[in-house]
């Protein structure tokens, strides 16, 4: 069995069950977070990450997330932050995109609309909720900084939408 099998095999599994504290119905693998995961000698485990913007607060839960995941596996965890290159909205997962919709959460969408979104420029952003595009910005940031606040006008509800970063 080759290295790349058994990343494939015995760790994305366990990596896929690390949940993003922030927005639990997401792994972090489908967030897009985990950079690289390497099999070394011994049963040790390097695991490069990537935060979804510098300075955010829940990288350390999630460091330690990793690790405690792979100790139960009997593995012996290394876990390394990697800030450059800097993470982007394309590395989640259309599945990772669909977690968030199902969960209220309006997903990214490509850069140019987004910031004709973001600028009140047009109402694109799609209620989590209803499916209407007859959304308003309501502020710039949300429950976290990488997402933005909108409300539906047609059903009335608040929602969280996550900025498209690139």
């Amino acid at each position: 069995m080759t290295q790349e099998a058994d990343i494939a095999t015995e760790l994305l599994p366990i990596l896929k069950s690390v949940s993003d504290p922030e927005i639990p119905v997401l792994s972090i693998v489908d967030l897009g977070v985990v950079r690289s995961a390497y099999l070394l000698e011994n049963n040790k485990v390097k695991v490069e990450i990537t935060p979804t913007y510098s300075g955010c607060p829940a990288m350390d839960v999630i460091g330690d997330d990793i690790k405690t995941a792979l100790k139960e596996h009997g593995y012996e965890p290394e876990v390394k932050l990697i800030l450059s290159e800097a993470w982007t909205t394309d590395w989640m997962t259309e599945e990772g995109k669909k977690a968030l919709k199902d969960y209220g959460i309006a997903p990214p969408v490509d850069p140019t609309s987004d910031k004709d979104a973001l600028l009140g420029n047009k109402k694109i952003i799609e209620c989590p909720q209803c499916g209407s595009k007859n959304t308003q910005l309501v502020s710039q940031f949300g429950s976290t900084a990488c997402k933005a606040m909108f409300k539906c006008e047609d059903c009335e509800e608040t929602f969280d939408y996550f900025k498209c970063l690139i």
